[in-house]
C-alpha cells in the first residue's frame, strides 16, 4: 500500500504559474544558476542569497515545474518511509500517526513528497524492495526498526540507497539510524516508582523480539539492580504496544500482587490501568503506573499518567534532516543521532500524594 503526501498549491501559485527562474533571478537581483542552486539545496549559496532567493518565490507563490527540477538535478526529490509492521497499527497506534506528522512536516519543509509504504505481509515485502531500491524512484528511504529475522532492514541496507532506520537496529554497525536511549529512559521510569517507596514494580514490556522491547526491558533489570531487588520473573508480562495488550498483560500480574507497574508505552499503560480498577484497585493508592510516549492519551486518562516523554514529532523531523545529510553527503560515516527523553510526573505514580514533584 502507498500514500502520498503534497502540499497543495497555494492560491498566490496559481495566479504566477508563467513565472520562469529567469523572472525569479531578476527579481532577486541574482544568476538563474543561482536561483537552481537554492532551489535544489546547493550548499555553495550565501545566506543572505539564498534568503533573498526564498523570500521572493515565498511572496510570489513561485512553485518549479517538478519534471524540469528533477531532470536538472538527477534526484526524483520524494523520500520513502517503509514500516515493517501490520497495516492496523499503523492506524490504532498514535505513535505513527504523531512521527508520520513530523516526518511530512520536514519533507514539506526541504520539498520533498514522502511516499508511505506499509508492509504487512511477505508478499507486500516482494512487491515494494524492488520500488523502493530501485534507483532514481526514490532519493532516500526512512524505515521503522523492525523484529529480529526481518530481512528488509538487511536488504535495504545492502542496496546501499540512502537509509535512515527508526529505532535502533540489532545490528548497528555501517548503518545510520535515530532513536532515544530507552535502557536509560525506562530506568528513570523505574527509579522514579523505587524513590516513591514501592518495591514489588511489575513490568509490561514490548516484545522481545525487537530492539525497544530489550532496551526498556534492560533499563527495568538495571534500576532494580540499583537498589539490589531481584526480579520477579512473575512480575514480568511481554505485550504488544496495544491497550489490549496491556489490559490482558496486567491481568496476568496481578496475582503477583505488584504495587506498581511499569508499562513500556502509553497505549499499555492505560489498558493495564483499566485491568487494575477491573480487579478493584485503586491507582495510584493500591498500586501506581508510569508509562512511555507521553502522547496525549497520557492526559486524558481518568488518573492521568506519569510517563516517559519522547519527542515523537520532532523525532521525525530529525530523521528527515539526517536522512538528507546521508543523500548530500554520502553514507559514510554512518550517522547515529539519540535524542533526549524526560520523565514527565503525575497523578497515576502518586509522586502528587507524597508532595514530590
Amino acid at each position: 500500500m502507498k500514500l502520498r503526501f503534497e502540499s497543495a498549491p497555494s492560491k498566490a501559485s496559481k495566479t504566477v504559474l508563467n513565472l520562469t527562474l529567469e523572472d525569479i533571478a531578476r527579481m532577486a537581483g541574482v544568476s538563474r544558476s543561482t536561483v537552481s542552486r537554492v532551489l535544489n539545496e546547493h550548499p555553495n549559496v550565501r545566506q543572505e542569497v539564498r534568503e533573498r532567493v526564498w523570500e521572493v518565490i515565498r511572496r510570489t507563490g513561485y512553485h518549479p515545474n517538478a519534471a524540469a527540477r528533477t531532470l536538472a538535478s538527477q534526484r526524483s526529490w520524494v523520500i520513502g518511509l517503509v514500516l515493517p509492521r501490520s497495516v492496523s497499527s499503523f492506524f490504532t497506534d498514535p505513535y505513527f500517526p504523531h512521527l508520520t506528522q513530523g516526518i511530512a512536516q520536514a519533507c514539506n519543509q526541504h520539498n520533498y513528497t514522502l511516499s508511505l509504504f506499509l508492509v504487512a505481509t511477505k508478499e507486500d515485502e516482494e512487491k515494494i524492495f524492488p520500488r523502493v531500491s530501485r534507483k532514481g524512484s526514490l532519493d532516500g528511504i526512512l524505515v521503522q526498526s523492525g523484529e529480529i529475522g526481518d530481512q528488509l532492514i538487511d536488504r535495504l541496507v545492502e542496496s546501499s540507497v540512502p537509509l535512515v532506520i527508526i529505532g535502533r537496529p540489532f545490528h548497528t554497525e555501517g548503518v545510520s539510524y535515530i532513536d532515544v536511549d530507552n535502557v536509560s529512559a525506562a530506568e528513570t521510569a523505574v527509579r522514579h516508582l523505587l524513590e516513591l517507596g514501592r518495591r514489588r514494580i511489575g513490568l509490561i514490556s514490548g516484545p522481545f523480539n525487537t530492539t525497544v522491547g530489550r532496551d526498556r526491558y534492560d533499563g527495568y533489570l538495571h534500576a532494580l539492580a540499583s537498589y539490589g531487588i531481584d526480579v520477579d520473573r512473575a512480575l514480568v508480562a511481554e505485550a504488544d504496544f496495544t491497550e489490549v495488550g496491556g489490559y490482558t498483560a496486567m491481568q496476568r500480574l496481578l496475582p503477583a500482587k505488584p504495587d506498581a507497574v511499569f508499562a513500556a508505552s502509553d497505549l499499555m499503560a492505560i489498558g493495564a490501568m483499566r485491568a487494575a480498577r477491573d480487579a478493584g484497585l485503586r491507582v495510584p493508592e493500591d498500586i501506581a503506573f508510569v508509562g512511555f510516549d507521553d502522547l496525549p492519551i497520557a492526559t486524558m486518562a481518568s488518573c492521568p499518567l506519569t510517563t516517559i516523554r519522547q519527542p515523537v514529532a520532532e523525532f521525525g523531523v530529525k530523521a528527515v534532516e539526517t536522512l538528507i545529510d546521508v543523500i548530500e553527503n554520502g553514507l559514510e560515516p554512518p550517522r547515529q543521532v539519540i535524542m533526549g527523553t524526560e520523565l514527565v510526573v503525575r497523578a497515576s505514580s502518586g509522586a502528587e500524594q507524597r508532595g514530590i514533584a
